[in-house]
C-alpha cells in the first residue's frame, strides 16, 4: 500500500465552478422564472375531450366487466370463446394462447371447469377517452394477495350490416396488455 504524506501547511484552491460544462453543455445556473406550459394547437393529442360523467361511468363498467370475463378466460374459469364478439381477431387468439398457456401449466382443460383457487377480482378501473370512439383503460385486478394489471383499448364501432347508425354500437376490445 503506497501512502503519500500530506502537506498541512497547503491550503486547498476554490475552483469556481464554471457556468456551462464544456462538452454535456448543461446550464447550471438556476431557473428564475417558472415554466411556460406549451399551448395546445386545435386537434392536436393530449387536449382533454369533454366526455359526460354517464358516457364515462358507462366506459368504466363497461370495461370493468370486461377485464372480469378476460382474468377468468385467462384462468381457465370461462371458455375464450365468450369474448369472440367483444375483441378484434388478434386480441382473442392472444386470449385463447393465455388460457392454453396457463391450462398446460395446471394440467386442465381451458374454459370447461372452475379451477382458480382463487377467483380474481376487478379493484379498479380508470379510463381515458383520447377521442369519442376510442376508450382506453387501466385495470387492476386482484387474485388473492397479488396484483395484477391489464391495459386495454377499446373503439367503438357498428355491428357488421348496420349503415352508420348509432344504435347497436358496440366497445371493441383493440389492443389488450397484462402486467
Amino acid at each position: 500500500m503506497t501512502t503519500f504524506p500530506l502537506d498541512r501547511d497547503r491550503v486547498p484552491e476554490t475552483v469556481p465552478l464554471a457556468a456551462v460544462q464544456g462538452t454535456l453543455a448543461l446550464d447550471l445556473q438556476p431557473r428564475t422564472a417558472p415554466p411556460r406550459a406549451p399551448r395546445p394547437r386545435p386537434g392536436t393529442p393530449g387536449q382533454v375531450l369533454p366526455i359526460d360523467q354517464r358516457a364515462r361511468r358507462e366506459g368504466e363498467q363497461w370495461v370493468g366487466s370486461f377485464a372480469q370475463a378476460v382474468v377468468e378466460v385467462v384462468g381457465g374459469d370461462r371458455p375464450a370463446s365468450q369474448l369472440v364478439r367483444w375483441t378484434t381477431r388478434s386480441v382473442y387468439e392472444d386470449l385463447t394462447r393465455r388460457a392454453q398457456l396457463v391450462a398446460r401449466a395446471g394440467a386442465h382443460q381451458p374454459g370447461l371447469a372452475r379451477v382458480q383457487p382463487v377467483r380474481p377480482q376487478v379493484l379498479s378501473v380508470h379510463t381515458c377517452f383520447p377521442c369519442r370512439d376510442v376508450l382506453e383503460s387501466s385495470v387492476h385486478v386482484r387474485y388473492g394477495h397479488r396484483s395484477r394489471a391489464i391495459a386495454a383499448r377499446f373503439e367503438r364501432r357498428a355491428p357488421a350490416g348496420a349503415a352508420g347508425a348509432r344504435t347497436g354500437e358496440r366497445w371493441l376490445c383493440t389492443a389488450l396488455q397484462f402486467a
